[in-house]
């Protein structure tokens, strides 16, 4: 059995449904597939999302997928002081959601139904072969095979994307470029502020952070990201340090676990070939800095959508047409990704006790507003070392 569509989406999280959504508004006849059986399980991150970057994709609040709405940051060195950024002492030009990943994953897959999209759950594509007009992929449903020729497919399945990789495209994310991160889900946290978010720098997690985001009165998810190369440690060993170690944990218990792989490298130099595009964290769209990923993954997403449709229309799905989608990420989201990388890469350098130093130097600096580039700018004003490293870029 061949089915036959204009735009086959390989992976239903938000990258992905993103994608298959403004490819049908675009008039594309679209199938999304996804090897789960439950879109959105298990989760796969911390959660957080700024409000902007909801609206600047045009989806609006939702309160059947939102856990909690965000008040401020509070941030941790490695010998305990902390730097709090709350509403009333600064302003939040975009204050952030936690949300319920589970929930939220499938209602942004039922945007792409009701905008004209087919959806297919434990649904796993097994390998393609290129044709003269796009591809035939082999697929496995409840273990019936069948197979699917799209005019254009769409990568959206995850870190080490295989779809990308059979189509000769070179996403792999090399080891220094990847985060391994484990996070529970824990009740009876006991934070200081259940309206902040909270971050601890360091040793307690080499080569990332660790995490506090709360998600209900004492219900919150607690993760950490290491880079293998920091660190003779799992990612799960460090979480378990981090829970014992924590004030606010150390009375918790987990009720789930997550354990997971975050590119933190940028985007690799092609993201399109003849009849294909890569999105999402296939395509490293994370901000290497944060980790977060769930808004610039949509965002390519949404422009791999309406690219694919116009393409489609003009029947013209060859790599040239495509890189009308490569082109825009770069400018949306490409140069952001690079300049955060290199904040990244500065910070691999500073040892614990720089660390303790910078916050002790931000208890007397004034913050305008909340906000990642902010923070930065203002550790490029408190350290000379970062001036001369990051000055050129803020």
């Amino acid at each position: 059995m061949v089915t036959e569509v204009d735009v086959l989406v390989i992976g239903a999280g938000p990258a992905g449904s993103t994608a298959a959504k403004h490819a049908a508004l675009g008039g594309a006849d679209v199938l999304l597939i996804d090897k789960k059986s439950e879109i959105g399980a298990p989760k796969r991150c911390a959660e957080g999302v700024s409000i902007g970057g909801l609206e600047s994709l045009g989806i609006e609040p939702n309160p059947r997928w939102i856990t909690k709405k965000l008040d401020g940051v509070r941030m941790v060195s490695p010998n305990g002081t902390d730097v709090w950024l709350t509403s009333d002492k600064v302003e939040l030009p975009e204050a952030g959601y936690i949300l319920e990943r589970k929930v939220f994953d499938k209602f942004m897959a039922m945007d792409a139904a009701r905008a004209g999209s087919r959806i297919m759950v434990k649904t796993i594509a097994t390998g393609m072969e290129r044709t003269d007009d796009g591809y035939l992929v082999s697929a496995e449903c409840m273990g019936e095979k069948f197979e699917i020729k799209a005019r254009i497919v769409i990568a959206a399945d995850g870190p080490e994307s295989r779809v990308a990789r059979w189509a000769g495209l070179n996403t792999a994310t090399r080891p220094k470029d990847m985060e391994s991160a484990a996070q529970f889900e824990m009740v009876g946290v006991e934070m200081e502020d259940n309206n902040c978010i909270e971050f601890y720098f360091g040793s307690v997690a080499p080569g990332g952070y660790a995490w506090i985001f709360p998600k209900g009165d004492d219900i919150a998810n607690v993760g950490l990201g290491v880079l293998s190369t920091e660190t003779d440690k799992s990612a799960y060993e460090h979480l378990l340090e981090f829970v014992e170690s924590c004030p606010a944990t150390r009375n918790a218990q987990p009720v789930e676990l997550n354990i997971g792989g975050d590119p933190v490298g940028g985007m690799p130099k092609k993201l399109v070939a003849d009849s294909l595009m890569v999105v999402g964290d296939a395509a490293g769209q994370v901000n290497p800095l944060t980790g977060g990923g769930i808004i610039s993954g949509m965002k390519g997403g949404m422009l791999a959508g309406q690219v694919a449709a116009a393409a489609v229309s003009e029947g013209d799905v060859t790599a040239r047409r495509l890189g009308e989608y490569e082109r825009l990420c770069r400018e949306e989201i490409g140069d952001e990704i690079s300049k955060y990388l290199k904040v990244k890469e500065y910070l691999l350098t500073l040892s614990d006790s720089e660390l303790d130093s910078i916050a002790e130097a931000f208890q007397d600096v004034e913050f305008e507003k909340v906000s990642t580039t902010e923070l930065v700018k203002k550790l490029i004003k408190v350290s000379p070392k970062a001036l001369l490293k990051l000055g050129k870029l803020f």
